[in-house]
């Protein structure tokens, strides 16, 4: 016995190590630039998250179900759609506008999926709508209606892949029960650099997580603004915590630790406390992170800039919005944010869409809209390819590994956990208004992602 344990455990170090030799030297996890790579002197015995996800259960070769048995293919969708209690400090309304227009992309993706004929010209797509309650409350109360739901969408009501929230919490409880399922799940608003970490092989997002748009505003602050001493001011969530992570560190190996970091409650409009630390560091602090929602952190600007403090202001996407402008008002002048995408782009794919869709809804499609567009014909392309089979779906969904899709957002390229590694870009208010500028208009090029 001791000698079978001895030759496994050969065996799996054996395997390890072939696979770390089987990595080239020029990949970097998440297009980590070279400067910011953890370690860099030291060569790691393995780096993870290099070696493309598998899925070697079964399910491909269940069988098809007739398709005359079916009304319709079902997606299910759950997302933030309405509040299941009073407005208060537990929650911003800006998940509940995320979650609408995470529906409007989704639901025109759909549509002219419809209106091309459907299912292979068989049966029509149909979205299946289920609230995601956002953490109104509580941990222990969240997780429970959102566990219910999803377990609805895939039992009860036989859906053939996920499209997934933007609550990181809620996102984390979903995958782990769509894993036991085996079921494709589509993300394209949760932007948590641990979503795709857990390394579940169903999971895809077409969306730049937070660690590029910290990558890309740490680059513009030190190297492009010639900051040194940058201090964090954020929400006290999981979306402000996780966030921030990737910045603080990226600070560190850029040689600017950040000064401090300070926290505050969703919905907060008094930063009595924060900004005294601020005015302790007023002769040496040049800028400030101030990661959040887009509510709080356009009360937290007004604040800063009517204090007098001379620095400058770097902040997340969630403040592109019209309500960040109008609340922070001329203070908002000169904010730079990280953005996942470019709004401006003039791709002739982007701008049609952006015709169709501010004729159907007499706006035009922001950051979420757009995504979750792009995620829903992702997995429509996918449900055509691979037919009514969820291994397949899920195989077919890999396949955008190798050969990227292109679509409204620009051209996304999933990494080996299946996460977007394309393009990022800043946002600065001028006038006004927020202007895009993508990495080549900056001069900034994060680490492109090396084909295999």
């Amino acid at each position: 016995m001791r000698r079978v344990s001895s030759l496994l455990s050969w065996l799996l170090v054996l395997v390890s190590a072939t696979l770390s030799w089987g990595i080239p030297d020029s990949l970097r996890y998440a297009n980590t630039p070279d400067d910011m790579v953890p370690y860099r002197r030291i060569k790691p015995y393995k780096r993870y998250f290099l070696v493309p996800l598998e899925y070697t259960g079964p399910g491909r070769e269940y069988p098809e179900p007739d398709p005359s048995t079916l009304k319709s293919v079902k997606i299910g969708y759950i997302g933030p759609l309405y509040r299941v209690l009073d407005p208060g400090i537990s929650v911003t309304p800006q998940y509940f506008e995320i979650g609408q227009n995470m529906l409007r992309g989704a639901q025109m993706a759909i549509d002219e999926a419809n209106a091309r004929g459907g299912w292979r010209g068989i049966l029509p797509y149909e979205l299946v709508l289920k609230n995601d309650t956002a953490e109104q409350v509580d941990d222990t109360w969240m997780w429970g209606p959102v566990g219910s739901n999803v377990v609805d969408l895939i039992w009860k009501d036989k859906v053939w892949a996920l499209f997934t929230t933007i609550s990181s919490e809620n996102s984390h409880i979903l995958i782990r029960i769509a894993l036991k399922a085996e079921i494709p799940i589509m993300g394209t608003a949760d932007t948590d650099p641990t979503f795709v970490e857990t390394k579940i092989p169903w999971l895809f997002r077409c969306i730049s997580d937070d660690r590029l748009q910290c990558y890309i505003l740490a680059k513009y602050a030190y190297e492009k603004l010639g900051l040194k001493h940058v201090a964090i001011i954020r929400v006290n969530d999981r979306y402000g915590r996780v966030g921030v992570k990737e910045f603080r560190e990226a600070s560190r190996r850029l040689g600017h630790p950040v000064l401090f970091e300070v926290r505050y409650p969703r919905m907060s409009t008094d930063f009595t406390a924060q900004l005294a630390r601020l005015e302790a560091a007023r002769k040496i602090v040049d800028g400030v992170l101030a990661w959040g929602n887009d509510y709080e952190t356009a009360h937290l600007v007004r604040e800063i800039r009517k204090r007098g403090f001379d620095v400058a202001i770097l902040c997340s996407d969630r403040v592109i919005t019209d309500r960040f402008l109008k609340i922070a008002g001329p203070a908002a002048e000169g904010v730079i944010a990280s953005c996942p995408w470019n709004p401006e782009s003039k791709d002739p794919v982007y701008l049609a869409f952006k015709e169709r869709y501010q004729k159907r809804y007499g706006v035009p499609p922001e950051t979420y809209a757009a995504h979750a567009y792009d995620g829903m014909n992702m997995l429509i392309e996918a449900i055509e390819k691979a037919g009514l089979n969820k291994a397949k779906i899920r195989d077919a969904l890999d396949e955008y590994r190798i050969h990227p899709y292109h679509g409204v957002t620009g051209t996304i390229i999933l990494n080996d956990v299946y996460t977007d590694v394309g393009p990022v870009s800043i946002a600065i208010v001028k006038g006004g208004k927020f202007h895009f500028y993508s990495e080549e208009e900056l001069g900034i090029r994060l680490c492109r992602y090396v084909k295999k």
